[in-house]
């Protein structure tokens, strides 16, 4: 019955999903090119919003639980687990303050309104999965960009997503390069719940009335051996993942 019950559901979302996309690139554009970074960012966090505000009409909720008092003027690493492309627009909301920046495929880059234009000019590492150089060299430049900045990264160490919220083991080396080129970094891990329910059954029709959790741990040093720390990390999400 819910599946029958997405479709005309889900026809409403992509028109509006769409038109989101559409409006908020042309204003991305004028914002970077006339106004700056400053009001390019705050177009991005309200163009995230508004995302979240299409998934509403899907009967999606989210809660983001941040206990902790997580200071603006350091840079961050953010780390956790991947279910889906709709784990992103709350992390850019929620931690908008932080200036959030992602690792993505570089297939994202390019096609996709909004989306793509803010990957290849808001300071986000796009990386070729197949060329493991390349990858490493955008992603050291990001951590670079972070540390300098005061900004934060945002990467999923799994490398894709999970596709029924079961973590996949960590790849290490992404983070480990992060780790290295922003050592005044805090590493901030969080576990996200019930995204994948979004596309439990494929990219149409959506899922209906999925609750998405972001629960945020404790910030850690960046300090230390950096294996030990990994793991730390991942246990540390894994340990907040329901499924």
């Amino acid at each position: 019955m819910q599946k029958l019950l997405s479709y005309p559901l889900t026809v409403v979302y992509f028109l509006f999903f769409g038109a989101t996309l559409v409006v908020f690139h042309p204003l991305q554009w004028f914002c970077l090119n006339v106004l700056g970074y400053r009001a390019h960012k705050q177009s991005v966090s309200v163009l995230n919003w508004f995302i979240m505000r299409c998934t509403n009409l899907l009967g999606t909720r989210y809660s983001f639980n941040n206990p902790h008092d997580i200071p603006v003027n350091t840079p961050l690493i953010i780390v956790t687990n991947h279910q889906s492309m709709y784990d992103i627009p709350p992390i850019i909301w929620y931690m908008r303050q932080h200036h959030p920046k992602f690792v993505a495929k570089k297939e994202l880059g390019k096609g996709i309104p909004s989306v793509s234009y803010n990957l290849r000019h808001g300071g986000s590492a796009l990386i070729d999965r197949k060329d493991g150089q390349q990858a490493l060299s955008e992603i050291a430049k990001l951590g670079r960009y972070i540390e300098q900045y005061k900004r934060s990264a945002v990467i999923f160490p799994e490398g894709t997503r999970s596709r029924d919220g079961h973590p996949k083991p960590f790849r290490p080396m992404g983070l480990k390069t992060l780790m290295k080129n922003a050592p005044s970094a805090l590493i901030v891990p969080i576990s996200i719940n019930n995204s994948w329910k979004m596309l439990r059954f494929g990219k149409f029709p959506m899922g209906l009335g999925a609750h998405l959790t972001f629960d945020v741990h404790k910030p850690l040093e960046n300090s230390g051996d950096p294996d030990k720390l990994i793991a730390e990390i991942e246990e540390t999400i894994k340990k907040g993942i329901r499924t």
